[in-house]
């Protein structure tokens, strides 16, 4: 669905996007990560053909971005982070307005802006204008004007900012729903978000792809996969060399004690390391607090990988 090849954005000597290759498949949540000033929203303007780019090529949907831009734009909805809203018109108004501009037949606007409005959640706001409604409902007219002309990608540039807890379930819930006949690529700082959304994760950092994938196969990448926690009192100065002799065990690292005093280690290894783990504290004695399975959180991969860079 989205296909980029040497996407590049140049302001004078400044290289914001730098030699980015993608190829996005034409359905499901995609989170597009990085730092402040990494180049996400350069990206995502250049890709929706609101800014020219340097140097490279992309498609969106079979259409070339810089040579049919607007077939592309006719599959597109694009949600910049401050929605495009003329403060003084009534939600209906304005859905109507852009509906026009979008070239959707005079006949089909009503009815198209009423499906719309039902699908995010704005039906009773119809009449309310525009400049007075609350952030989270800017944002839903926002991703209602993305989606009046039904386009098959979605290209959404930090949709939940700024919102409060419960507005953040209701956004959440309707890009899930919206994800599922079509594309969408979200820009977010919110990691917490990405591991709840999405089903892949691209990476860019100081213009350049730094990483791409699901959160699993970059922490496997950086090294920061699955591992276990143990908390146990007892265990003796050799703890470490204990736990290293176990054959499923391939790393052993002491961290900082429990609030209770309690000795804890971070282990990595194949197999069933758990129950080796355990049985070992049985044989030795020791009173285990925990031993817990865990993941590599995508904050840890984030800052891997951004670290990498550097």
């Amino acid at each position: 669905m989205i296909e980029a090849r040497g996407l590049t954005k140049r302001y004078g000597r400044f290289t914001a996007v730098d030699g980015v290759d993608l190829d996005i498949a034409e359905r499901g949540i995609v989170g597009f990560l990085g730092p402040n000033g990494a180049g996400k929203t350069t990206t995502m303007r250049m890709l929706t053909g609101y800014l020219p780019m340097t140097d490279g090529t992309a498609k969106v949907a079979g259409f070339d971005v810089f040579d049919q831009p607007q077939q592309v734009k006719a599959r597109v909805g694009y949600l910049p982070e401050t929605p495009p809203l003329y403060p003084e018109l009534t939600v209906g108004e304005y859905l109507a307005f852009v509906a026009e501009i979008r070239g959707l037949a005079k006949k089909d606007r009503l009815r198209r802006v009423g499906d719309v409005m039902d699908q995010v959640g704005l039906k009773e706001m119809e009449k309310r204008v525009t400049g007075a409604l609350s952030k989270g409902y800017r944002q839903r007219v926002g991703l209602a004007q993305a989606l009046l002309h039904d386009p098959p990608v979605l290209i959404l540039d930090e949709p939940t900012s700024g919102l409060d807890p419960a507005q953040l379930v209701g956004i959440r819930r309707l890009v899930q729903e919206l994800a599922e006949d079509r594309l969408v690529v979200l820009s977010t700082h919110i990691l917490q978000e990405v591991e709840l959304l999405c089903d892949r994760v691209i990476l860019i950092n100081r213009g350049k792809l730094a990483g791409d994938g699901t959160v699993e196969s970059l922490a496997a990448e950086v090294g920061a996969g699955a591992w276990v926690e143990l908390v146990a009192d007892g265990p003796a100065e050799d703890a470490t060399a204990k736990l290293a002799g176990l054959d499923a065990v391939e790393s052993v690292r002491s961290l900082e004690p429990s609030s209770s005093g309690a000795a804890r280690f971070r282990l990595e290894g194949g197999g069933d390391l758990p129950a080796a783990v355990a049985a070992l504290a049985a044989t030795e004695g020791w009173r285990v607090h925990a031993l817990v399975p865990r993941k590599a959180s995508l904050e840890e991969v984030f800052l891997s990988l951004v670290e990498v860079e550097r």
